[in-house]
This record gives C-alpha cells, sequence and structure tokens, in this order.
C-alpha cells in the first residue's frame, strides 16, 4: 500500500537531575559537594532511508519517544544520557509542524533532521560552589525534552513526471522504457498509485514517475488529483502524454486542462520544461490528427512527437530531447548548490537578557524568554535555597527591574512559563503562591 501522508507525536527524553550530595570521607574532615550533574535527555531524529518507500509504517504506529537521562550520583557522577531515537522515512519526506509550516525537506539519501531536542540535564550542586556559598545544598532539576505533533508529506524524487488525463498511455509508456510493470487496463484510474521507472538516453539515465491520472477539478479535491499533484512539484521535466486516438475528446482541450489544475495547485509548475507526447500513433486515427494536434501544441510554445507506447515508434527522438533537458537541469542544480542545506544545527544558547516583560488584560505580567523560562523550570521549588538562587539570577539579569519599570507593584502576579509568582521587593520568590497554573 502507498501511503504519501502520517501526522506523529515526538517526545524527546526529558534531561537527569542534578544530584545534592557532599563528599564522607576518612580523613578529609572539610568534605565537601560532589554531586554530579544529570544526564540530557535523547533526540528525536529523522533520517530519510533510501530503502522506504511510503510512510504505511506510520499508519501503525504515531507516538515516539527518546530515552530519558539518568540523574547525577554522589562523587561527582554525571548521568549517562538518553539514547536517541532514530525514524526511518522515505527520501523525500517533507516534515512539517501542526500549522503547516515547512521544517525540513529531507530529499537526499541519509538527510537527517531532529524533530524534538531532549532536555538539558540539571547541574549538580558541585557547580554552584562560590567563594561565599562553600556548600551549596541545592541542585538543578532536568529540563523537559521536546514534544510535539509533525505532519510528514512525501513527494516522489524523480528527474521526469508523466502527466496527463486517465487513460492516456502514460502506464504502458513508463512500462516501454523501463523496467517498470506498472498495471494497464482500459478503464480510468488504473494507476492509483505513482510508478517510478528508470529510462536511458546515450549515456544519460533519469528516473520517471507515472504521476496517477489528473481531470478537471483535481486542484480542488476532484478525482485522486489532489493526492498526487505534490509529485509533480518534485520533478525537473514534465512529459505531458495526449491521447490521439480518443474520438470522444478534444487532445488539445484536455492539455489545457491538465496545465491549468497543474498550475492551481502548484504555480511554479507552469515554468517547468514540458514535452508533449501524442500517443497512439500507430493507429490510424491518431494519424490523422496528430499534424493538427502539433500545431495547436506549438503555437502554445512547446515541442510535440508523436509517439506510440505500444510500437516504441518516435520514443527515440522524445527519449533524447528529455535526457537533453535532465541534463541542463542537472547543471543548474549542481551550480546552485554550493553547500549542502543544514537541516538542524545545535539549538542556539539562549542568552540571559533575550527576555521581554508584558501586562496581560487580566493586569498579571508575562515574563518570556527562553533562558528565563530554562531557569524557572529547573528549579526545585521545594528547596529554599535553590528558590534564592533563581531569586539572585532573575535579579542580577534584569527581571526584577524590567517588571518594576513595566509597572508592576509588591503583590502583582507575574507568571513565567507555567508558574506563577507574586511580585515583591528584591522579587521575594520565596513568597510565590503556586508553583504551577491549575
Amino acid at each position: 500500500m502507498f501511503i504519501d501522508e502520517a501526522k506523529i507525536h515526538v517526545k524527546a527524553g526529558d534531561g537527569g537531575s542534578g544530584c545534592v550530595a557532599f563528599r564522607r570521607e576518612k580523613y578529609r574532615p572539610r568534605g565537601g559537594p560532589d554531586g554530579g550533574s544529570g544526564g540530557k535527555g535523547g533526540d528525536v531524529v529523522l533520517r530519510a532511508e533510501p530503502g522506504l518507500s511510503s510512510l504505511l509504517d506510520f499508519q501503525r504506529k504515531r507516538h515516539f519517544k527518546a530515552k530519558r537521562g539518568r540523574h547525577g550520583e554522589g562523587s561527582s557522577k554525571d548521568g549517562a544520557s538518553g539514547d536517541d531515537i532514530i525514524i526511518n522515512v522515505p527520501v523525500g519526506t517533507i516534515v512539517k509542524d501542526e500549522g503547516g509550516e515547512t521544517l525540513a525537506d529531507l530529499d537526499s539519501p541519509g538527510a537527517v533532521f531532529v524533530a524534538a531536542r531532549g532536555g538539558a540535564g540539571g547541574r549538580g550542586n558541585t557547580h554552584f560552589v562560590t567563594s561565599t556559598r562553600r556548600a551549596p545544598a541545592f541542585a538543578e532539576k532536568g529540563e523537559p525534552g521536546e514534544e510535539r505533533w509533525i505532519e510528514l508529506e512525501l513527494r516522489l524524487l524523480a528527474d521526469v513526471g508523466l502527466v496527463g488525463l486517465p487513460n492516456v498511455g502514460k502506464s504502458s509508456l513508463i512500462a516501454r522504457v523501463s523496467a517498470a510493470r506498472p498495471k494497464i487496463a482500459d478503464y480510468p484510474f488504473t494507476t492509483l498509485v505513482p510508478n517510478l521507472g528508470v529510462a536511458e538516453a546515450g549515456e544519460t539515465t533519469f528516473v520517471v514517475a507515472d504521476i496517477p491520472g489528473l481531470i478537471e477539478g483535481a486542484s480542488g479535491g476532484a478525482g485522486l488529483g489532489d493526492q498526487f499533484l505534490r509529485h509533480v512539484a518534485r520533478t525537473a521535466v514534465l512529459v505531458h502524454i495526449l491521447d490521439l486516438a480518443a474520438t470522444d475528446r478534444d487532445p488539445v482541450e484536455n492539455f489545457d486542462t491538465v496545465n491549468r489544475e497543474m498550475a492551481t495547485g502548484h504555480p511554479d509548475l507552469a515554468s517547468r520544461p514540458q514535452f508533449v507526447a501524442g500517443n497512439k500513433i500507430d493507429l490510424p486515427e491518431a494519424r490523422e490528427r496528430a499534424d493538427d494536434v502539433k500545431s495547436a501544441i506549438e503555437s502554445r510554445g512547446y515541442h510535440f512527437y508523436p509517439i506510440s507506447a505500444a510500437t516504441g515508434e518516435g520514443l527515440h527522438e522524445l527519449l533524447v530531447a528529455v535526457a537533453g533537458r535532465v541534463e541542463i537541469a542537472r547543471e543548474l542544480q549542481r551550480a546552485e548548490a554550493e553547500e549542502p542545506p543544514v537541516l538542524s544545527g545545535p539549538a542556539p544558547r539562549p542568552r540571559a537578557r533575550d527576555f521581554s516583560v508584558e501586562r496581560q488584560e487580566n493586569g498579571d505580567f508575562s515574563v518570556k524568554g527562553s533562558y528565563v523560562e530554562r531557569l524557572v523550570v529547573m528549579t526545585d521549588f521545594g528547596n529554599e535555597e535553590g528558590v534564592a538562587h533563581l531569586q539572585s539570577t532573575l535579579k542580577s539579569i534584569g527581571v526584577e527591574r524590567a517588571l518594576s519599570e513595566a509597572g508592576a507593584r509588591a503583590g502583582d502576579t507575574v507568571v513565567i512559563g507555567e508558574a506563577e509568582f507574586e511580585f515583591a521587593p528584591s522579587l521575594d520568590l520565596s513568597r510565590h503562591e503556586s508553583h504551577e497554573k491549575e
């Protein structure tokens, strides 16, 4: 079964918590803190795998979760990082968020994208020793890993796309020029999934995709076209197949209909190189109308080739022309691809002073920023010393000043991430009423 769309939920591993510990060794009366840090949570990684051809596996399994990091231990032992989870997807898979924004295009074998990043491990108490705080009795909690729903969309990777109305001979043509053996029959929508084949002309080999039949209204959901127009967008060259022997339809009108639907579904297809092949030239009725169709097509600025998928007549000339255009497209691609795109690099380290303060309609004050939100979520509010450290840090990076300048007064509610605090002089977080919003 060919499945080209899927929606999955990914959850990265949480970071391990830091450890609060002190040395208790004979002959070392001073001891000291020696709590290790927690390990990083595992990432959820998508990888383009050449051996896959559909997204069928994601109909059976939709939830993926990476391992969490281990907690830190005494004797300065850091916790191990959680294992990443690798999800293999077909080459040509596009990754989108729930809003439809493209996050990554895995269009080459081995390409990877980090769909969810593991949380950082919390620091153990050894990291909080200062000249005035010699025995810190607090540590950080592990940072939660990212989680979200993502949408996967498969677009076939082919050099040449065969397009046209149903039952014009696309499957017969791909079977003639390649080793592909698609289902062929004399009724509409014989092809229910795209077929791929490898053709050659001279020293050039190229992948041909037989795109299932498009009909009028396909871009709006009619027939099968709305499911398969996305695959046409991948191809560098189009070969438009017309049935010259059909007595119940005008090949030129059919040509205009399919082009209109492709341009509506993907506007950039209007400028895609396109060759027109008039099929079934071996039949008398097709040969009779070939000249008229050729004149009409060439008046629109396209090259026309009379062919017969059944006998092979005219195919050599068509393949040579297509191969030449494929080589030009490949040269352009090589010139544009100076460096391979980085689909997902390391997450930028949040900066302490990159935060904002906003007053909400209900009078509360909201502090937003990756760094401050991360500080709060990794603070153990059951530890007074840890809360005091958070208080000092927020004051030092300017949060208290920013709140005061925004109009916050003692007793006002301050929201940071999922936590709520009561604003007080020196941002006394020890007086906070609710750590988590209900």
